[in-house]
């Protein structure tokens, strides 16, 4: 495969890939060339790191019943992205650092400390001893038809009672938030079903997948 840069940016870059002689395939990627998905092995791209984390946070307080008030709940933001000109109903979610990295084999370790920052970051909520934290799935293609763009799944199920301290003040760069939503099982059904959020507006397949991880009650 001959790879050629087409446009660079800090955050997005587009190559050309041409696989076979007169035949060209374009690729959006936030990776540099010698990372770039496409030229990787099966070998390499089986262990490869995804770009970015999208977390699935559920609230579960003691007590998780509908009668006893005390309901477990989905916890979601709202993000402006600026493809879409509006604030989408989303899930806490980041880049991968370099600092997050760990270096090992196991890609486990660095998705979870990726995850944990940006939970923090979004929410102003750190993981403690009680809550629980692991992989739904290391690694997803957002749209391979067009960008190699990949994010991993993390649960994290907050098992307290309250959720002080909860802020948006640690968004960075040109991250815009615009509040929470708390969703119960019957609310985030709903959204399910109408394919959009409460105020009619549409959603990312990640939020998708959160809400459907959510109401199957794959999270228990």
């Amino acid at each position: 495969m001959k790879i050629k840069s087409l446009f660079e940016s800090k955050f997005i870059k587009v190559f050309d890939l041409q696989y076979q002689e007169g035949r060209h395939y374009y690729n959006a990627t936030r990776r540099d060339e010698e990372d770039l998905v496409a030229a990787k092995s099966t070998e390499e791209f089986k262990k490869m790191l995804p770009d970015a984390v999208s977390c699935v946070v559920i609230w579960n307080p003691s007590g998780d019943d509908e009668k006893s008030g005390h309901e477990p709940c989905l916890l979601m933001n709202r993000e402006f992205r600026y493809p879409t000109g509006q604030y989408l109903l989303s899930v806490p979610a980041g880049l991968i650092d370099p600092e997050d990295c760990t270096g090992d084999n196991d890609n486990t370790a660095s998705l979870i400390k990726t995850a944990m920052r940006e939970l923090h970051e979004e929410t102003g909520l750190k993981v403690t001893e009680e809550d629980e934290v692991s992989i739904i799935n290391p690694c997803l293609f957002s749209t391979p038809g067009m960008t190699d763009e990949s994010n991993a799944l993390v649960k994290i199920v907050l098992n307290r009672d309250s959720l002080n301290g909860m802020s948006q003040d640690g968004a960075v760069g040109g991250e815009l938030f615009d509040g929470f939503d708390l969703l119960t099982k019957a609310q985030a059904k709903k959204i399910l079903e109408d394919g959009v959020d409460e105020h009619g507006i549409y959603y990312s397949v990640y939020t998708w997948a959160a809400l459907t991880y959510f109401v199957a009650d794959l999270w228990r």
